[in-house]
């Protein structure tokens, strides 16, 4: 577990851990007991990041050289420390972003599924040949990394989420400049230790940690960034995107989520109400896959809500690094608000309180942002608790007649990531599957999550430009190169083209 306390921590450019440039610091606190401090990080500044980005761009040069095999066998080398040193990153996370530790452990068990898939794409970075309309002439593609690229991600998965942009983008031969949230830094830090302990050339990854707003800019603005990756909310990533591409940048944006799973008259009860009661109270419901709202069909629908009440009732409640635990505070006061304050809208806008709804502070929680798991029902779709995400244990219930008006209901919002339905009908399965409109569907599955070989990302105002992980993530980490090559023994008359 991480020392409780103070730490100084720097940030990492060129190869060396160094203190800002203007020597201020900012402390991060454990959201669980609030009087702990997790420790002291670097407020880095504009200079900061062009120093990193410097570094990156001098570096980058011998790292894309190298062959992709070789990047990969770097990558198997960060797998190996990650494994052996998983459990110090877990609580990490815990202890400085609130979640349980079995989700921490998860979180570390997915980023090492990114990294290793990406280490076998360095022997799979696959161009292809086709045949020329011109005599004498091979044409094939091959693929060029894209320079220096910025990676800017959240706090919910601190750990995960860097992996999969940062694994990514260094197998594709690119210098990396990473900006976790200011919120956890303390994860970025260590997982960037790892990277550095598997013997990645200096200036290849750099880490700024600080407010985006000090440093995030500087990194869109420079010419030298070719490619950005970001996760985070809407406003900015819909304001992140179009600033990159008014300046010919590659942009792709993860954004926020409001997930529905769909519960029809024909579904296995009790693995429907343990899959909603996993995606809405899970990792205290912070993830942008979380189950936000739930569609329930008429018939199954009292039988449904009892089952839900009972479920979450029996949830356990406290600090995430007790395993017996189940729900974990949020992760910090400006996220205990603004929960607190959908829970106090939805009952104004004339929702039914069913269970749940209030802050914990007596007790073990007096020193936490701690709240009950809170379900409602008879939500108006027009409500705030409706339509906009959440982003913690809040849970909406709305009762539907047949899969149209299910899918109808689930598409009523703006964004579109993840969803889910419950059902033994086959021809009702494709049904959702081919009408709602979320980049990632499961049949009889939590909305949670995905595979790291397949793509991740969503629909409408959950996400723009490229999909992450999969065989997308070679696509917007680099740029295709057509080659043509002329063999023939004399010069020939070529047809004029465009």
């Amino acid at each position: 577990m991480p020392n409780p306390n103070k730490t100084t921590y720097q940030s990492y450019i060129g190869g060396e851990w160094v203190n800002s440039s203007s020597g201020e610091t900012y402390e991060t606190f454990n959201p669980a007991h609030t009087s702990n401090v997790v420790g002291t990080f670097q407020s880095c500044t504009v200079e900061d990041a062009e120093a990193a980005i410097a570094a990156g761009k001098v570096a980058g040069v011998g790292w894309a050289s190298t062959p992709a095999p070789q990047r990969g066998a770097v990558l198997l080398k960060v797998l190996g420390i990650l494994e052996r040193r998983g459990e110090e990153l877990a609580q990490a996370i815990t202890v400085e972003e609130g979640k349980p530790i079995i989700d921490a452990r998860g979180e570390i068990k997915r980023a090492m599924n990114i990294i290793e898939y990406s280490a076998g794409e360095g022997r799979r970075m696959f161009g292809y040949t086709t045949p020329s309309e011109l005599p004498d002439t091979v044409a094939y593609t091959i693929r060029r990394p894209m320079g220096v690229v910025a990676i800017i991600t959240p706090w919910n998965f601190p750990v995960a989420i860097p992996a999969w942009k940062i694994a990514p983008a260094l197998i594709c031969g690119n210098a990396v400049i990473f900006k976790p949230a200011s919120a956890t830094p303390l994860a970025a830090t260590l997982l960037t230790e790892v990277f550095e302990e598997a013997g990645l050339p200096p200036g290849v990854l750099n880490l700024i940690t600080g407010s985006g707003s000090s440093v995030g800019n500087a990194l869109v603005e420079s010419p030298d960034i070719s490619a950005i990756s970001f996760t985070g909310s809407t406003e900015i990533g819909t304001r992140l995107y179009a600033r990159g591409a008014s300046l010919l940048k590659k942009v792709q944006a993860e954004m926020g989520g409001k997930n529905a799973a769909i519960i029809m008259n024909d579904a296995d009860l009790d693995k429907a109400v343990g899959g909603v009661v996993q995606g809405a109270f899970g990792s205290t419901g912070q993830r942008c896959t979380a189950t936000s709202r739930v569609i329930v069909q008429d018939g199954i629908y009292g039988d449904f809500m009892k089952e839900l009440v009972e479920r979450t009732s029996a949830l356990t409640v406290g600090d995430g690094i007790d395993e017996a635990n189940d729900v974990a505070p949020l992760s910090s006061q400006n996220q205990l608000d603004t929960v607190m304050e959908y829970i106090g809208s939805g009952t104004e806008q004339g929702a039914r309180l069913v269970i749940g709804g209030h802050r914990l502070e007596d007790g073990e929680f007096a020193d936490g942002y701690y709240v009950e798991p809170t379900i409602f029902e008879d939500v108006p779709l027009d409500s705030r608790i409706a339509q906009e995400e959440i982003f913690g244990p809040v849970l909406t219930v709305f009762k539907a007649k047949d899969v149209k008006e299910a899918v109808d209901i689930s598409n009523s919002v703006e964004f579109g990531l993840s969803s889910s339905i419950y059902t033994k009908d086959l021809t009702v399965a494709h049904q959702y599957i081919n009408t709602v409109e979320t980049g990632m569907v499961h049949v009889n599955a939590p909305t949670l999550g995905g595979e790291v070989h397949l793509p991740f990302g969503g629909l409408k105002s959950s996400g723009v430009g490229a999909r992450e992980q999969g065989v997308e993530m070679v696509d917007f980490f680099t740029e295709p190169i057509t080659v043509y090559i002329d063999h023939a023994a004399e010069a020939k008359e070529r047809a004029r083209f465009i």
